[in-house]
């Protein structure tokens, strides 16, 4: 398990937030598979303070629980006035994004930018915190630094600290730098000196799920500080190896569930010990489900028209679990409309000419 100041995970592991992908329908497939905990795509403060249709959008379905709000912003009082904002429409959490990579997010001294820039980062997570009761856990998420230089380390250990000290529940950090982006290997090794330095209070039992020979490190009590890891998780396996070989009470998965929610639920397998369940992947027909069930969705979200558009690029990234993958991805981009979509749906997963309802993929 993991915590979040009062709150408690079932499981050591959460849907991060995705640009352009983890609306709510993304969410409630991710959960309808084992995930315990989402975080939503990154708002910008003015986005929810200018109300209206940016305000209606961010309404929470009732089974979208527990959810942290994750929020985008450089200025104090407006980034504050969002909180309020969302913990009024029943957010269980606000997270505060100094960690986006985009050059446009940077620009306007948002997200990553300012990790370069520590006090009026710290000017941001005092005005959250102080806005939001402190019955409501706030929680941040960072990338390890701008750049690669002693400065940049310096400046992320500043905000870093007082993360800490002003009452954040939880840190997410993605070890790669801004400077970065996505690009090359993300350093875990930071995660576990973070974990060495701030949070010493750490034990290591015998291992619960078998998922590999070192026990995991977990925290030292339900309302302790938790620090969590994130990058390169594109694998069940890979969950557990990051607990392992770092120390992070829970694991965020950000680009490995995009059209695999699977992942979930081969990770509460692997954590009962079941290796068969966490090894075996999703069958034609368990793909057809969820991706039906997933248009449906989108559809009660975005309308038709809108989600036909939008669960073109997740038929894409589920594509990957076809063994006619290549076929089934140059078919979605194709797609123009929802006529066309469900037409790649039976063609790749309904027809039972194919004789592949039952099929299992590794």
């Amino acid at each position: 398990m993991a915590s979040i100041g009062n709150l408690t995970l079932d499981a050591p592991f959460f849907q991060a937030g995705l640009a352009g992908y983890s609306d709510a329908a993304m969410r409630l497939v991710a959960r309808r598979h084992g995930c315990p905990y989402c975080v939503t795509e990154a708002m910008l403060d003015v986005f929810l303070i200018n109300g209206g249709k940016g305000l209606k959008e961010v309404e929470l379905d009732p089974e979208d629980h527990p959810i942290a709000g994750q929020l985008m912003g450089s200025h104090p009082k407006e980034i504050a006035q969002a909180a309020k904002i969302l913990v009024n429409l029943g957010y269980d959490v606000i997270d505060v994004n100094i960690a986006c990579p985009v050059k446009k997010v940077r620009r306007r001294s948002r997200g990553g930018h300012l990790l370069c820039r520590p006090d009026d980062a710290v000017a941001v997570l005092e005005a959250v915190r102080e806005a939001v009761p402190s019955e409501v856990p706030a929680t941040v998420k960072l990338r390890r630094g701008t750049d690669d230089s002693a400065e940049a380390e310096r400046d992320f250990h500043k905000i870093f600290q007082k993360v800490m000290e002003l009452g954040y529940a939880a840190a997410t950090v993605h070890p790669r730098s801004v400077e970065q982006k996505y690009l090359g290997p993300s350093r875990w090794e930071f995660l576990r000196e973070l974990v060495k330095q701030y949070v010493p209070r750490r034990t290591v039992p015998a291992i619960p799920c078998g998922a590999t020979d070192a026990g995991p490190i977990v925290p030292g009590g339900a309302d302790a500080f938790q620090i969590f890891g994130s990058g390169d998780i594109f694998a069940v396996e890979d969950i557990f190896r990051m607990i392992a070989e770092t120390g992070v009470a829970a694991v965020s998965v950000a680009r490995g569930c995009i059209g695999n929610p699977w992942i979930f639920a081969q990770a509460r397998a692997l954590a009962n010990g079941d290796r068969e369940g966490a090894g075996r992947g999703p069958s034609i027909a368990q793909q057809r489900q969820v991706l039906l069930e997933h248009f449906e969705l989108s559809c009660r979200l975005h309308g038709e028209r809108k989600a036909s558009m939008t669960m073109r690029k997740f038929g894409i990234k589920f594509s990957r679990h076809h063994p006619e993958s290549e076929a089934v991805a140059k078919a979605f981009i194709a797609v123009h409309n929802s006529s066309q979509w469900r037409a790649v749906v039976d063609e790749f997963y309904g027809g039972a000419e194919m004789n592949v309802a039952n099929q299992r993929l590794g």
